[in-house]
């Protein structure tokens, strides 16, 4: 029976030998494992603080396009009030010229060719060209700006896409 106990004694030594083995290289194993998933840990930070610098660059650039578009949103507010001004004054002038023309009309036709209305129907006429001159010129300004803003944003499109690549 000794040889037995002792048998025993000897298995049951071998087997915590051997348990303690597989703890030791379960614990290694373990801290690789752990390395391995701080090393993914790490990756995935990198990845999201790229992520965040890329969020905070659109974010920018689209308060940029929005501030952009504000501004010409009021520069062409500006321009249309500036040709709707324009506009009232050419219908002005016009108006005026009618009236002229009728007064000289019914002068005539009574015989009485007064040199006052005729002045004053001529200088109604060149008020009516300057206003017309200058809404051609307001309008003129609209389209220019508009074809400018159409050229910058081809431009901007370009090197986008030139940046994208």
């Amino acid at each position: 029976m000794t040889e037995i106990e002792e048998l025993q004694r000897r298995i049951v030594a071998a087997l915590d030998r051997i348990g303690q083995g597989l703890e030791g290289r379960e614990a290694a194993g373990d801290a690789g494992e752990v390395a391995d998933l701080r090393q993914q840990l790490e990756d995935e930070r990198l990845a999201n603080a790229q992520l965040e610098e890329r969020v905070r660059k659109l974010k920018s650039r689209q308060e940029a396009a929005q501030a952009e578009a504000e501004s010409a949103r009021e520069a062409t507010a500006a321009r249309l009030e500036k040709l709707d001004k324009e506009l009232q004054s050419l219908r002005k002038a016009n108006q005026q010229l009618r009236d002229n023309n009728v007064a000289l009309r019914e002068a005539n036709a009574q015989g009485v060719g007064d040199p006052h209305l005729i002045n004053k129907a001529m200088l109604a006429e060149i008020e009516g060209l300057r206003a017309s001159r200058a809404t051609d010129r307001a309008e003129a300004d609209v389209i220019l700006s508009e074809l400018g803003k159409v050229l910058e944003a081809s431009d901007g499109e370009d090197e986008t896409r030139t940046e994208e690549a």
